[in-house]
C-alpha cells in the first residue's frame, strides 16, 4: 500500500512541477525585454556599447520592456484578483454537526492525513474536496468563526496563503439514505485526498490553474467595448497558458486521486464495496425525485422543503416494487447518517431551497409565489393546483382560437370547461369515420347507450343540423366537408349511412400556429387541430414565464452560501430540456382528464414517489391513462380514452372546477 501511495503522490508532484515550470517560463518571457534593456543600459554606462545604433537599441528595448512589464502586471493582476469558481453549497457549522465533524476527523487520523477545514453540503450525489483559500471566498482573517473558509486556524497577522486544508463537500442525499458506516466508507478516499493536497507544489499548481480559469471567465464576461478590447489580450494569454498546462494538470489530479484511493484501502474496504452500490441507487432515486416530483412543484411556485427525506421514501418505494432492491430496505433499521446532524430538518430545508435554485432557477427566498410545501400537503397544494391550472390554460387557448361547440356562433358566453369539448376538438374525423372494423364500436357503444342515454345517437352539444331523431331513418346524404379538410377525409373510407358532424371552419390562428409547430411539436403525427393547440399552449406558457418577475437575491446571512458563486445565469443545471408542443398538449389533456375524474367520479390527487403526480381511483393508481391520451393527441383517436372514461364512470360532459 505504501508503495502505491508514494508512486501516486510522486506522479502528482512531478506534474505539479511541470505546471509551475510553465508559470516560470511565462514569467521569464515577461522579464526578458527588461533584462535586455538592463544589459544595454549597463553596457552604455561602462563605455562598452557605444554608438548611435546602440543608443537606438537602448531606447527601443526600454520602451518595449516598459510595455511588456505593464502588460504582464495587468495580466498578473487579473489572474490574482479573479475569483475562482466555487460549487454552490450549504455550509455546515461545527456546532450544528459535532458528530459529523468528529467522524471526519477520526477518519483523517486513521488515514494519517490533515482533516478538512470545514464541511458543506451540496444537493447532488457526489463528494469532493474544494479549495477555498482565495481571499474572495471568505471574510477577512481577523473575523472569527466562518465554517466555510477554515480561518479558525489563521490568526490576524498570518497570511491567507498559509496552507489550509480544503473543504469537504458531501452530497446531501448520502446523509439521508446511507448509514453511518456506509458514509464513512464512501468518504474515506475523498478525505484521503487532503494528504497530497497539502504538498506546497501541488497547492501552488492548483492555485495557478484555477487563477487562469477564473481570468478566462472574467475576460469572457459581457462588458463595454473599451474593457472588451483591453481584456482581449489578457484572455488570449490566459487561454494560451491554460492550454499549455491542461495536460499536466489533468495528470496531476489523476495522481492525487490514485494516491488517495490507495491510501483509503486500509479503511473499511469491504464496506466501501457495498456502499458504492448505495451511491448508484441514491443517484437514481435522487434524479427520479427531482425530475418527477420536485420539478412539477417548482413550476407551480412551490418548493418541497424535505427533498432529502423524500429520496429515502422514493428508494424505499423502489425496494418494494423491485425485487432486486429488496435487501436495501432492511438497512433502514440501522442508524442513518443524518443523525450526525443536530437539526437535520433545517439542513434539509436549506439544501432543498438550494436545489430549487440550481435546477429550476427559483428565487433565493420564500414569498407568496415561492413557498415551501410539505410532503403531506403535496397532493392538494401541487397536484390538484397543477391539474386545474393546466386545464384552465387549455380552455383559455381554446377560447382564443375560437373553438366553440354551441351551434350559434353569436352566443354571448363561452363553452363550459368540459372534457368533452377538448376530446371533440382533438378528434380527427378521418380516424373516427374511417373505422371499418368493430373494435371500439363493439366495446363501447352499448355501455355509452346505457350510461349516458345516447342509444339514439343524439349529442346535446352537436349542431342542430347534425342531430338525428330516433324515429327518423338516417339520411344517406352527409354534409359537405370543409374545403381545407376535404383531402384528408377523402383518403379514408366513408360510411354513407352514418350522418356526420360538419367540421367547424378552422380559425385563422390555426394555419399560422400549426405551421410553426409542425417542426418542433407534433409534426406529421398529429392533426392540424392538435398542432395549433400545442402551439397556442407553448405561446401561452411563454407569456406567463415572461410575466414572472426576476428572482431576488437572498438577504445576507440567510440560505446557502450564494455569495461564493455567480447566480446570474440560473438555473445552472436544468433538469430537462424545454418541453415540446406534443408533450405540453399531452400534459394539459391529461390534467383535464384528471380534473374530470376528480369532479365527476370521486378520484383524488396523489403523490407517487417514483412517478410524481398521480390520479387515485378507488385508492389505486391510474397507470394506464398516458397511452390513451397520446392516442388522442397524436392520432386523433378518442376511442381508447372514451372507453377508459366509461369504465371508471367519468362524465366528460360535466363542467369541471378550474383555478
Amino acid at each position: 500500500m505504501g508503495v502505491g501511495v508514494e508512486a501516486g503522490a510522486q506522479a502528482a508532484r512531478s506534474r505539479a512541477l511541470a505546471v509551475l515550470r510553465i508559470r516560470s517560463r511565462a514569467l521569464a518571457v515577461a522579464l526578458l525585454p527588461a533584462a535586455v534593456a538592463v544589459i544595454l543600459l549597463a553596457g552604455g554606462s561602462t563605455g562598452h556599447l557605444m554608438g548611435r545604433g546602440w543608443d537606438l537599441a537602448r531606447w527601443i528595448m526600454g520602451v518595449a520592456a516598459i510595455v511588456v512589464l505593464l502588460a504582464a502586471g495587468a495580466i498578473a493582476l487579473v489572474v490574482a484578483r479573479a475569483r475562482p469558481a466555487v460549487s454552490p453549497t450549504v455550509a455546515i457549522a461545527e456546532e450544528s454537526a459535532p458528530d459529523l465533524y468528529r467522524m471526519v476527523r477520526d477518519l483523517a487520523d486513521r488515514l494519517d492525513v490533515p482533516a478538512p477545514s470545514a464541511i458543506a453540503l451540496t444537493p447532488d450525489c457526489d463528494s469532493w474536496l474544494e479549495d477555498r483559500t482565495h481571499p474572495s471566498h471568505g471574510p477577512p482573517p481577523q473575523e472569527s468563526g466562518d465554517e466555510i473558509t477554515g480561518v479558525r486556524s489563521l490568526t490576524p497577522g498570518r497570511s491567507r496563503r498559509t496552507a489550509v486544508a480544503p473543504v469537504l463537500v458531501i452530497g446531501s442525499p448520502f446523509l439521508w439514505w446511507m448509514r453511518v458506516g456506509e458514509l464513512r466508507a464512501v468518504l474515506a478516499p475523498v478525505v484521503a485526498g487532503t494528504g497530497p493536497s497539502a504538498h506546497p507544489d501541488i497547492a501552488a499548481a492548483r492555485r495557478f490553474v484555477r487563477g487562469l480559469d477564473a481570468a478566462v471567465a472574467v475576460t469572457s464576461a459581457p462588458r463595454g467595448p473599451v474593457f472588451r478590447s483591453v481584456l482581449a489580450g489578457v484572455g488570449w494569454v490566459a487561454r494560451l497558458l491554460l492550454r499549455s498546462c491542461r495536460g499536466h494538470a489533468a495528470e496531476m489530479e489523476r495522481g492525487v486521486a490514485a494516491a488517495a484511493a490507495e491510501r483509503a484501502q486500509a479503511v473499511d474496504y469491504g464496506l466501501r464495496i457495498v456502499a458504492q452500490e448505495q451511491v448508484g441507487l441514491a443517484y437514481a432515486g435522487w434524479d427520479r425525485l427531482l425530475t418527477r416530483v420536485a420539478l412539477p412543484a417548482w413550476r407551480m411556485g412551490r418548493w418541497p422543503s424535505r427533498l432529502d427525506a423524500g429520496v429515502v421514501a422514493a428508494l424505499t418505494e423502489l425496494s418494494r416494487r423491485d425485487r432486486l432492491a429488496e435487501g436495501f430496505a432492511s438497512r433502514l433499521g440501522e442508524r442513518p447518517a443524518c443523525d450526525l446532524l443536530e437539526e437535520p430538518g433545517t439542513i434539509d430545508e436549506a439544501t432543498s431551497l438550494l436545489a430549487a435554485r440550481l435546477f429550476h432557477g427559483g428565487p433565493a427566498e420564500t414569498g407568496p409565489d415561492w413557498a415551501p410545501v410539505a410532503w403531506q400537503e403535496y397532493p392538494e397544494e401541487v397536484v390538484d393546483r397543477k391539474w386545474r391550472t393546466d386545464a384552465a390554460r387549455l380552455h383559455r387557448v381554446l377560447d382564443t382560437l375560437g373553438v366553440r361547440r354551441a351551434p350559434d356562433p353569436a352566443a354571448p358566453h363561452h363553452d363550459p370547461p368540459t372534457l368533452a369539448r377538448v376530446v371533440d376538438h382533438l378528434t380527427d374525423p378521418a380516424t373516427t369515420d374511417g373505422r371499418t372494423d368493430g373494435r371500439t364500436d363493439d366495446r363501447t357503444d352499448d355501455r355509452t347507450d346505457d350510461r349516458y342515454g345516447e342509444a339514439d345517437a343524439v349529442d346535446p352539444y352537436a349542431p342542430e343540423a347534425t342531430r338525428t331523431d330516433p324515429s327518423t331513418p338516417a339520411q344517406p346524404e352527409a354534409p359537405a366537408p370543409h374545403p381545407e379538410a376535404a383531402p384528408r377525409r377523402e383518403a379514408a373510407p366513408r360510411r354513407e349511412a352514418a350522418p356526420r358532424r360538419e367540421a367547424p371552419p378552422e380559425p385563422e390562428p390555426y394555419k399560422a400556429m400549426a405551421a410553426d409547430d409542425d417542426d418542433e411539436g407534433l409534426g406529421e403525427s398529429g392533426s392540424p387541430h392538435s398542432a395549433a393547440l400545442a402551439a397556442g399552449l407553448t405561446a401561452e406558457l411563454a407569456r406567463e414565464e415572461a410575466a414572472t418577475p426576476p428572482s431576488s437575491a437572498a438577504p445576507p446571512g440567510q440560505g446557502p452560501d450564494t455569495g461564493l458563486w455567480d447566480d446570474t445565469a440560473l438555473p445552472l443545471f436544468p433538469l430537462q430540456p424545454p418541453r415540446t408542443g406534443r408533450e405540453l398538449l399531452a400534459d394539459h389533456v391529461t390534467a383535464m382528464v384528471c380534473c374530470a375524474a376528480m369532479d365527476t367520479a370521486g378520484a383524488l390527487p396523489g403523490l407517487d414517489w417514483l412517478d410524481g403526480p398521480t390520479l387515485l381511483v378507488n385508492g389505486e393508481r391510474a397507470a394506464d391513462l398516458a397511452p390513451r391520451v397520446l392516442s388522442l393527441v397524436e392520432d386523433g383517436d378518442p376511442a381508447p380514452l372514451r372507453a377508459w372514461l366509461i369504465d371508471l364512470g367519468i362524465r366528460p360532459e360535466k363542467p369541471v372546477r378550474l383555478v
